[in-house]
């Protein structure tokens, strides 16, 4: 798909400058484009490193422990055909806390042994059960508690004066999502169009999964270390006089500007990114880990991650600058914004809409030429940078989770997954109506 995306945009923005007289702006914004890519890089790995190495700090602090302490009371309840000790459950839980977490590299090998250990438990081996349906619902539309960092620094890389100020939009919007698509997982699956097909019906039988290793976290399984009293005062210290410095700053903005735009202006876009800094190091501190020495271990994996995203980041950024050099991209937008434009949504962040649930690279790059064309803190700026991070890519882990186990029949999956892209599509809609319109 993405493939015909890309080639689509190349033609179409060839033979439309070949009518428009745009020839010589294609080629020069084709050549542009590739040194914005690489600009954009720069600025992005920087943030990458720093936020992989404290959020490293953070887990083997003990965070990913608490977030597992507290998802297994209600996934034992979201999942009462799968045995809370099964390693079905044991996976499904370390899937979900390390994407809330933004692990996206641990949670997939533990997302991949659950539905192998979830196909274990099935009857009918080929068409998706109930629980595998309504793990790839949460799982594909992946609730962050954590900011989108890679999002946050593409923003620091276009100029942003307030880069963390879409963690809040973000954070309702994936919220909405999960909800939305577990709402109609849970409402769809007795339906009799979505019943399980017969096996007759779904070709050859199925292998048995192959077993995969036992996905681990290091220093999950060890016992959490108990911290010291100094530790612990410190930090109390520490988060007191942040408190008062915090409204000391309210008692002094609050009454001019009002309790909500301080809260908006002040509090979000500035204050979020150092007391986030802050929370991880306090974690780490309290859970007795060398902070600068796992930073650095942590941090090595940016760069990995930078170089991975290189290629999609330069392709689909001279691709996009040529459909708009073009004037393709100003007649779509001219032809779709009196629909979009009437629900609050502009036609300008269609392309991001479009392309997010198949490309997570291909999203994450048209996010980032779409920042430097309309500025990162502009409205467009604001709800496609929350876009980016209020969902995940859609067919891509369905593609890849359903593979692995060898399901055909994929029941209600897809149209779950879809209602709650689309819910967080409109939730960060509205609410970048709210904190930025």
């Amino acid at each position: 798909m993405l493939n015909a995306i890309w080639v689509g945009l190349v033609v179409v923005a060839v033979v439309v400058a070949a009518f428009t007289g745009k020839m010589e702006a294609v080629s020069k914004e084709a050549f542009e484009a590739t040194k914005t890519a690489i600009q954009t890089l720069i600025g992005l790995t920087g943030g990458m490193i720093l936020f992989l190495g404290l959020v490293k700090v953070a887990s083997d602090g003990g965070l990913l422990r608490w977030i597992v302490r507290g998802l297994r009371p209600i996934l034992v309840r979201l999942f009462p055909e799968v045995p809370a000790e099964h390693p079905a459950m044991q996976a499904m839980i370390m899937n979900l806390a390390a994407n809330m977490l933004g692990l996206g590299n641990a949670a997939t090998p533990f997302g991949l042994k659950a539905m192998v250990e979830l196909d274990r438990l099935n009857p009918q081996r080929g068409s998706a059960t109930n629980a595998m349906a309504l793990f790839l619902a949460i799982n594909a539309t992946a609730f962050h508690l954590m900011p989108p960092t890679g999002t946050v620094f593409v923003r620091v890389a276009a100029g942003s004066q307030a880069p963390f100020a879409i963690w809040v939009p973000t954070l309702l919007a994936t919220l909405a999502a999960t909800l939305t698509a577990v709402t109609v997982c849970l409402l769809l699956q007795g339906m009799p169009l979505f019943r399980p097909r017969p096996p007759g019906d779904l070709g050859p039988p199925v292998p048995e999964p192959t077993d995969l290793p036992d996905a681990q976290l290091p220093g999950l399984d060890a016992p959490a270390a108990k911290t010291t009293p100094w530790r612990a005062a410190f930090v109390a210290g520490t988060a007191l006089l942040l408190f008062w410095g915090l409204v000391q700053q309210w008692a002094e903005h609050a009454p001019v500007v009002g309790t909500w735009p301080f809260l908006r202006d002040t509090v979000l876009q500035h204050w979020l990114l150092p007391l986030l800094i802050f929370a991880f190091v306090a974690i780490g501190v309290v859970g007795r880990v060398r902070v600068y020495d796992v930073l650095i271990e942590g941090s090595k994996e940016g760069l990995s991650v930078a170089a991975r995203i290189a290629p999609y980041l330069v392709a689909i950024l001279v691709a996009v600058a040529m459909f708009r050099a073009s004037g393709a991209l100003e007649m779509l937008v001219g032809a779709l914004d009196p629909f979009t434009s009437a629900v609050g949504f502009p036609a300008e962040a269609l392309p991001m809409a479009l392309l997010r649930p198949l490309s997570g690279s291909g999203a994450f790059a048209v996010m980032a030429e779409a920042l430097n064309t309309y500025g990162p803190d502009s409205f467009v700026g604001m709800l496609i940078s929350t876009l980016q991070g209020s969902t995940e890519t859609t067919f891509y882990v369905l593609a890849v989770y359903l593979g692995v186990v060898g399901v055909r029949d994929s029941r209600h999956i897809l149209w779950a997954c879809l209602a709650g892209d689309l819910a967080g599509y409109a939730t960060a809609t509205a609410a970048c109506h709210a904190f930025f319109g």
